[in-house]
């Protein structure tokens, strides 16, 4: 195996072995041997070595400069060297067709949550694709609008297997264990507080260098993720471009037997072929995998009074179909100071055109009803009623507002966000054995405490020359 270096890139450490390359949206170059990436065009009459020459888009041809992504691949041997295509049995927890008429869907309108998924036994070999769980999600692949949200639990490596998604790009969150990523661009170790983005259509294998794994999956059809527009909040500052880290070539000799799984459509095939599909010696483009230490996010808040919308807390984005309407927001609540004067500092009571799926990667999150641990999952519906328990909103309306570290030492929560109506799937509902219902009664001391005020109220009326209320 051979593995290059950048002039400009990260330095590797004991938990991360691997070199990056750094900046979002960048054109990048990357090449495992020197000289080998071909001068001034991309496809010459032979390339260097008798590499193969390989192109890969992740957009439409005809398109603004700004939105085009493609990289270009020069490899030992080339992705049409296969033996043919066959399909592989339904994997009965992975779901794509989201719409209402598919029977094996279903809508919630309350607030459901689900205990961490268990890891399989090791009696039994799971690897990362085989331990995809479907969750919910909107759209279908075919119709390139759409998301999914899922869980995976896995307790194997896998093997001479690699995995191409042709339905859409996939963000990974490791909730236990990292992940030893390989993609045709190169290597990334992943780990829990990180996350990564594998693109639709790129060839990838992963590893468990701690053993058993889990973690949540948003896959996005029809779009792309970028990083949310800024405004008032100016150049810099939520999810910084400097701070993501794309991976740099590195390559395999491997000329035995390998199986390529491919998701299309939502259904899977598989076909073998004769050489590794980690074979690439450079590369060059912006269409390429990336991961973003969630640690490393900038937080914008208020300094003086009042709530800011939950848009200052996305890492990353995606548009839908509807201009001005994302397909998905992907955010992240972290430590940082609370120092709001005269405010109910916890989330508020709301009601919101947006359906909401949270998972936490470590720590605790209060004021919840359920004993949201690391690896669970809830779900709101859009304009599902929801907020703090009682006692959280008590504490908040009569505490001490003295300058405070919340969620210190806690990934709180990452969520995501979209203006869709979410479906969930019949696993979700009935196959998992995590499922509950928030329990209601963590509300039921909100009580009608207006009623207790009606002597003061009926004073103000009366001296504003109003009818008073009657009991």
């Amino acid at each position: 195996m051979a593995t290059a270096s950048a002039t400009f890139s990260t330095t590797p450490s004991q938990a991360d072995p691997y070199t990056y390359q750094v900046g979002f949206g960048n054109r990048f170059a990357s090449e495992a041997i020197p000289g080998t990436l071909p001068h001034a065009q991309n496809h010459p009459q032979k390339c260097k070595y008798e590499l193969y020459n390989e192109g890969i888009t992740g957009n439409p041809f005809v398109g603004t400069r700004p939105n085009i992504l493609n990289a270009f691949l020069y490899r030992i041997r080339p992705s049409v060297a296969h033996q043919g295509f066959k399909s592989l049995p339904p994997n009965p927890h992975l779901e794509s067709n989201f719409l209402p008429i598919n029977p094996r869907v279903h809508v919630s309108p309350t607030q459901l949550a689900w205990r961490p998924l268990d890891i399989p036994p090791n009696t039994t070999e799971v690897d990362f694709v085989d331990g995809i769980k479907t969750m919910a999600g909107n759209g279908d692949p075919t119709l390139h609008e759409g998301l999914a949200v899922h869980i995976y639990v896995a307790n194997a490596s896998m093997k001479k297997r690699a995995f191409c998604n042709n339905d859409g790009d996939m963000l990974f969150m490791p909730q236990q264990g990292r992940l030893d990523i390989q993609t045709e661009f190169g290597k990334m170790m992943v780990r829990p507080g990180e996350l990564v983005v594998i693109q639709r259509g790129v060839k990838f294998k992963v590893l468990l260098p701690d053993g058993p794994s889990r973690g949540y999956i948003e896959e996005i059809y029809g779009s792309h993720y970028e990083l949310p527009e800024l405004g008032p909040v100016g150049g810099h500052g939520l999810a910084n471009p400097r701070d993501f880290e794309f991976p740099v070539a590195s390559f395999d000799l491997d000329q035995s037997p390998w199986e390529i799984a491919y998701k299309v459509g939502g259904k899977l095939f598989s076909c073998s072929q004769q050489h590794t599909p980690f074979d690439v010696v450079a590369w060059h483009g912006n269409y390429v995998p990336y991961k973003y230490n969630m640690e490393k996010f900038i937080f914008v808040g208020s300094i003086s009074k009042d709530h800011i919308d939950p848009s200052i807390f996305i890492i990353l984005t995606a548009k839908s179909k509807c201009p001005g309407v994302p397909l998905t927001d992907v955010l992240l609540f972290y430590e940082r100071w609370d120092v709001a004067s005269d405010t109910f500092r916890p989330p508020y009571y709301h009601r919101n055109n947006a359906s909401e799926v949270m998972g936490l990667i470590y720590g605790s999150y209060e004021g919840r009803s359920d004993q949201f641990m690391p690896g669970s999952l809830s779900h709101e519906t859009v304009f599902c009623p929801h907020g703090v328990s009682y006692d959280t909103q008590k504490a908040a309306s009569e505490g001490e507002l003295k300058p405070v570290k919340v969620h210190k030492g806690t990934m709180e929560a990452i969520m995501f966000e979209t203006a869709m109506t979410l479906t969930l799937t019949d696993y979700a509902m009935t196959g998992t054995g995590k499922i509950h219902e928030h329990d209601v009664k963590m509300w039921d001391g909100l009580q009608a405490r207006f009623m207790n005020h009606l002597d003061e109220i009926n004073t103000d009326l009366k001296a504003a020359g109003l009818p008073e209320l009657q009991k």
